[in-house]
């Protein structure tokens, strides 16, 4: 208030000199202007006077009013680098005096405990050696406050404070005073009649405080959460019918102590809707409009998803595309049927503007090249612009977990044809350095050290490293993968690994090397193919001389070399619904180009799964199988055959059954030639409050292990095919330090030599 009254004060009083200047001008004379013959400016110290002048407007020779130089004053303060501005004539001068405003000498950040000064910082834009303004710091306060919203303290105060050094010098200190943590104390939802409250909660990322309130973060209170999680509500309703569903209303309520909140979401989840008739209609004559009926994948009858209409859309483009309709567009035209509960939709293909790309230009990627972020676009310069693709390429971008935003924007180019594709990045590390522990019950504790690189050099490609050290297994591997080998959808992989086991229940240990380099392509929308070559020594060795004479036979080192390939056909992960669909993978194994090992391995997995129930329950079903085939008669080894692991049967202990030799002192389990798995899951909630990341769960286990070739002469050993069943429960448990899972397991068919386990559990984590 000092300093405009100041202002005000000085501009009255030159006002008031001008005006008896004028009283006292002769009769005729220009009465509301005086003629400035010389300007003084005072006051300065590090502003030069012609800057000050420049910002005034009025030089020596002009003839000014006294609002004319009210505006000036104005001009001259308006520019934020003095206190105060005092324009007064004298006799036929002007003289400015001005008061400076402070430098900034340096600035610190008192008070904060919970959030570091480097952190908040960056949020503020005041700068040492630069002018104090006192409206630039209060929104500095205001930034470094909206630091604490968002780390759940709303009720933080940051105070703006200077301190007078010598030389207009100030030292800005921002004090802070940190509020308590606000958590979510309890999240509801009104208005939901087909999902309940716990499955909602699942799908927000806002959660409620629980048992491991002090470890786990997001069941803080952060108002800008909210705004995620009323999209994250409607993608999940839409996806599942509920066309009208709308979030009405969030509120948060405080507690007396202020220090937790009972957050309400009320929404409106409508009727679920199923697609009724399909059609595509086209304006392009000569178009093949049964082809593009033919290339849709959605049905009559099916749950209605937003998500799946795009993905029919991409469809037809592309077939467009394929034809050399460049501007054609899939435009879906939707029609409610409220009676039917059903939406028709009819894919009208248009002509689309002819528009084309004229640049894609890239900003932001400091460590990434220009190349990784291009290559994620279908278009480039000078193609047809289609801004589903371009849609497309961004979602891709964002895919790469190499940026921590990625902002993909048109704009009209030098024509008005042409369009201007701007990406803006900010990198985020992409590298981690893990030290890690595991234990379990068939392989005890151990411990892992892992490097891993997604990015490496900015080029796209992923470099890692893994040590493990277990009590019974010892493995390291190192691999490398050029995501986009020659500039193409061909993923080149380098593999080196070693692996060493020395099982309690063996007599005998192996240590196998190998060097594998591998291709893999997509063959079709959700397929992708890999093929790849092995060179590996194989070792059997320290065997018992009591052991069985199978192994005895085997002990030793051969060298294999082989070729394979696998097949994987995934609707599951890159599916409409992540939760629901099926994978299926095939591969094979061909031993004997060259070395010392000749087969023919193959293998099969296929999962299904989907939610029941209201999404409450998960259900699959996953089956395994694979058999392994010696060529020239020479029989497969024991570091050829399959074995049979605790995941893959529970209620067993790992390489607890199979093939034996009774006759050994161990009764040594061999292996075998073939193997099956079939197994049942479900998870479900157990009625516990979804922050404490507590699942319940069944399964029903069904697998044998089978099948040996040099048995002739070996009466003691039975290979024959004899099937093995469990049944159990589990509980999932995700915590801070790794998920953790306890399986219980009864088996209701086995062969009294089966090495069985009650109960098994694993936890892993890296830290």
């Amino acid at each position: 208030m000092s300093v405009n009254f100041a202002n005000r004060a000085g501009t009255i009083l030159a006002a008031l000199t001008l005006a008896i200047l004028m009283a006292m001008a002769p009769a005729g004379s220009a009465a509301a202007q005086v003629k400035v013959t010389s300007v003084t400016v005072t006051g300065n110290q590090r502003i030069p006077a012609a800057t000050i002048l420049t910002y005034a407007g009025i030089k020596s020779g002009d003839a000014v009013t006294a609002g004319e130089i009210d505006d000036a004053a104005q001009r001259v303060l308006a520019s934020g680098l003095f206190e105060t501005v005092d324009m007064t004539p004298r006799g036929s001068g002007l003289v400015i005096a001005v008061q400076e405003r402070p430098t900034i000498n340096r600035i610190s950040i008192e008070g904060n405990r919970r959030l570091k000064d480097e952190d908040l910082m960056k949020a503020i834009a005041s700068q040492p050696q630069h002018v104090y303004s006192p409206s630039v710091a209060e929104a500095d306060a205001a930034a470094i406050a909206d630091a604490y919203t968002s780390a759940a303290r709303i009720s933080a105060k940051v105070t703006p404070r200077i301190i007078r050094r010598s030389e207009n010098r100030v030292d800005l200190v921002f004090e802070v005073a940190e509020s308590r943590v606000v958590e979510n104390e309890r999240v509801a939802f009104v208005g939901n009649r087909a999902f309940s409250d716990y499955r909602l909660r699942r799908v927000i990322r806002t959660k409620q405080a629980g048992l491991l309130r002090a470890l786990i973060q997001s069941d803080t209170y952060v108002p800008q959460r909210t705004d995620l999680d009323r999209q994250l509500l409607t993608d999940f309703y839409t996806s599942r019918g509920y066309a009208d569903f709308q979030v009405l209303d969030v509120s948060a309520v405080y507690s007396r102590e202020r220090d937790a909140t009972f957050l309400t979401f009320t929404v409106h989840e409508g009727q679920p809707f199923t697609i009724g008739r399909i059609d595509v209609t086209s304006e392009f004559p000569g178009l093949d409009v049964a082809q593009y009926r033919r290339a849709l994948r959605i049905r009559t009858g099916q749950t209605w998803n937003p998500a799946a209409i795009d993905e029919q859309v991409s469809r037809l483009e592309r077939l467009g595309l394929q034809q050399g309709y460049d501007f054609l567009r899939a435009e879906p035209k939707v029609t409610r049927n409220p009676r039917t509960l059903t939406l028709d939709v009819t894919f009208a293909l248009v002509h689309g503007p002819r528009v084309f790309v004229q640049r894609i230009d890239i900003k932001g990627n400091a460590t990434t090249l220009d190349r990784v972020v291009r290559r994620q676009f279908d278009t480039v310069e000078g193609d047809p612009f289609n801004p589903r693709a371009i849609r497309d390429a961004a979602d891709r971008i964002r895919a790469l977990g190499f940026f921590k935003s990625a902002d993909v924007q048109t704009r009209q180019g030098s024509a008005p044809d042409q369009v201007i594709v701007d990406v803006n990045v900010e990198e985020q590390p992409t590298g981690s350095l893990t030290l890690g522990g595991s234990y379990s019950s068939d392989s005890g504790i151990g411990l892992s050290i892992g490097f891993s690189e997604r990015n490496f050099l900015g080029r796209g490609q992923a470099l890692t490293l893994d040590l493990q050290n277990g009590a019974q297994n010892n493995s390291s591997r190192f691999s490398f993968t050029e995501p986009a080998f020659l500039s193409r959808d061909l993923s080149l992989g380098i593999a080196l690994a070693s692996e060493a086991t020395n099982y309690s229940n063996t007599a005998y240990q192996t240590r196998v090397t190998s060097f594998s380099p591998s291709l893999a392509f997509p063959v079709s929308e959700n397929a992708r193919l890999k093929i790849y070559y092995e060179f590996a020594k194989e070792s059997i060795f320290d065997v018992s001389s009591d052991a069985s004479p199978i192994l005895l036979s085997e002990a030793g080192s051969k060298f294999r070399s082989s070729v394979g390939y696998e097949y994987r056909w995934d609707l599951l992960h890159g599916g409409l619904n992540p939760r629901q669909g099926t994978i299926l993978t095939f591969g094979q194994d061909f031993a004997g180009l060259g070395g010392d090992v000749k087969y023919v391995r193959s293998r099969v997995r296929a999962l299904a799964q989907r939610d029941i129930w209201n999404d409450e329950v998960t259900v699959r079903a996953i089956f395994e199988g694979g058999i392994v085939t010696s060529i020239g008669g020479g029989g497969t080894r024991v570091t050829d055959r399959f074995f049979l692991g605790s995941g893959q049967l529970r209620g067993f202990t790992a390489r607890g059954v199979g093939p034996r030799d009774t006759g050994a002192v161990q009764a040594d389990v061999l292996g075998g030639n073939r193997y099956m798995s079939l197994r049942f899951e479900a998870d479900f909630p157990l009625g516990l409050p979804e922050e404490y990341g507590i699942k319940g769960g069944v399964f029903m286990d069904n697998a044998s292990l089978w099948g040996l070739d040099n048995t002739s002469g070996i009466a003691t050993v039975n290979d024959g095919f004899e099937l093995r069943s469990s049944v159990g429960v589990s509980i999932f448990w995700t915590t801070p330090i790794g998920p953790l899972r306890l399986n219980f397991a009864k088996a209701i068919r086995s062969n009294p030599l089966d090495e069985k386990s009650v109960f098994d559990f694993a936890i892993s984590t890296a830290f």
